[in-house]
């Protein structure tokens, strides 16, 4: 598969999927008689992953550290398994910290639907009614 194949069935770009192969978060690609980069479809499971992974916030760094373990083979599981469970404590984490925020959101929203419902109420009162109770 050529690159723009890949940019186009991965969402990268293929300025990024070059990045990604130069820094080492990708294999090089195989070359083709064209000297076109030509990639194997399973590429596309570990770009997915790549992508799971900085969209969580993995830094750059640890996704490299991942992706020299994973090179290395099977006796580097552990190790893997020990960095994504370092990883996972971190995202949950931050996933506490996004749902403390959303309760926030949602109990201002409530706030002002209740305010709506109190300036609907006291502007159907008749006039006379309105003072009394301010």
């Amino acid at each position: 598969m050529k690159i723009g194949q890949v940019a186009k069935r991965s969402g990268l770009s293929a300025h990024t999927i070059r990045y990604y192969e130069r820094i080492g978060l990708l294999p090089y690609a195989d070359r083709n008689s064209s000297s076109q980069r030509d990639y194997d479809a399973s590429i596309l499971v570990w770009i997915a992953f790549l992508g799971r992974l900085r969209a969580t916030g993995m830094p750059i760094r640890e996704m490299l550290r991942y992706s020299e373990l994973r090179e290395r083979g099977s006796a580097t599981e552990a190790e893997r398994r020990d960095l994504l469970d370092q990883h996972r404590i971190r995202v949950r984490a931050h996933v506490a910290d996004l749902q403390a925020c959303l309760l926030v959101l949602d109990t201002k929203i409530a706030g002002y639907s209740g305010a709506e419902t109190r300036i609907n109420a006291h502007d159907a009162r008749p006039h006379n009614q309105q003072r009394k109770s301010a």
